[in-house]
């Protein structure tokens, strides 16, 4: 996100406390070191520069984790997160762009899902983005501060140039995982659960380039900026794959087999998660430029082959 604003002429600046980022890969970005639960530090960034918008990316995302350890969840995805808005509103800086979830639905009532869908999470993790997103709505109402709620399906991918990939620790997202036992760091890669009431019992999930949901953050942030209103949308491709469809796309990408252990289904899994993203193609202009599978796990296959010539790097 960051080299696509540059990119498109803005300066950004980076707030992070590094809990699951690296320092490196905000590569030639200005970065402050510093959590949004701390309110001194974020009045002091916006005394020093005099923002346009903001763009929320600091939550925890872990379905599993959020059912064992909600407080973590409702914490800092909630509370923390309001303090950014109070700051925000002390600066007279009233536009947010928020990375939300496809996990306020809950287990869908119909598929592919439109914004119109009921909000039913099913974890602390959905129930975090859901309930700011409806803080944002009451803020909009009360303070004008507009935003735009971007509900992400599974984001995959790399940098197509290579600068910049996935590199979580621990990883718990499934083509990384995929393609780290295609490298040789990962002996096989867990499978939860192969009786959900899909075509082969593994889930079905909506993978959306990285790049994609960049561009469509932009396209979000130049409409706020022309004085659009507050919006909610979904971004994924409409398509869906399950594991296992995703596991034999990797084989043919990267030549290598891959082993399989099935384990337990985890709790807070939905069987199917597959978007409709035409309002946003619609009131945005935003369309999907690497939504090919095969194109998505190529880009990611090349980062993972980078991470094994620079494991170890901070």
């Amino acid at each position: 996100m960051v080299h696509a604003l540059k990119e498109a002429g803005y300066h950004p600046v980076v707030l992070d406390n590094l809990s699951t980022g690296r320092k490196s890969l905000v590569l030639d970005a200005e970065l402050v070191v510093a959590d949004i639960a701390d309110k001194i530090t974020l009045n002091a960034l916006f005394k020093t520069y005099k923002f346009s918008a903001v763009m929320h990316f600091a939550g925890f995302i872990r379905v599993g984790e959020s059912v064992e350890e909600p407080a973590k969840y409702y914490q800092n995805n909630l509370a923390y997160s309001l303090n950014l808005l109070d700051v925000m509103l002390d600066h007279k800086v009233k536009n947010l762009i928020f990375s939300s979830s496809a996990a306020v639905y809950g287990d869908p009532e119909y598929t592919p899902i439109d914004t119109k869908h009921p909000k039913n999470p099913i974890n602390p993790y959905g129930q975090s983005k859901w309930m700011f997103e409806q803080i944002l709505s009451d803020y909009d109402k009360a303070y004008d501060l507009k935003s735009v709620s971007l509900r992400y399906f599974n984001a995959a991918g790399a940098d197509p140039l290579g600068r910049l990939g996935e590199w979580h620790d621990p990883e718990t997202h499934l083509i990384p995982l995929v393609l780290q036992v295609a490298s040789g760091r990962l002996d096989d890669i867990k499978i939860f659960g192969k009786d959900y009431p899909t075509k082969d019992g593994t889930c079905i999930r909506d993978y959306i380039h990285i790049c994609d949901l960049c561009q469509a953050h932009l396209l979000a942030l130049e409409a706020l900026l022309k004085g659009g209103d507050s919006a909610a949308y979904n971004l994924g491709n409409g398509n869906g794959y399950s594991v296992l469809e995703v596991i034999e796309a990797a084989e043919k990408v990267t030549g290598k087999k891959i082993k399989v252990q099935f384990s337990p289904r985890r709790a807070g899994d939905p069987a199917v998660l597959v978007a409709d993203a035409k309002e946003a193609e619609k009131k945005l202009g935003w369309k999907p430029k690497f939504a090919d599978l095969k194109t998505i796990i190529s880009h990611a296959w090349a980062w993972e082959q980078k991470l094994m010539t620079c494991r170890g790097v901070a």
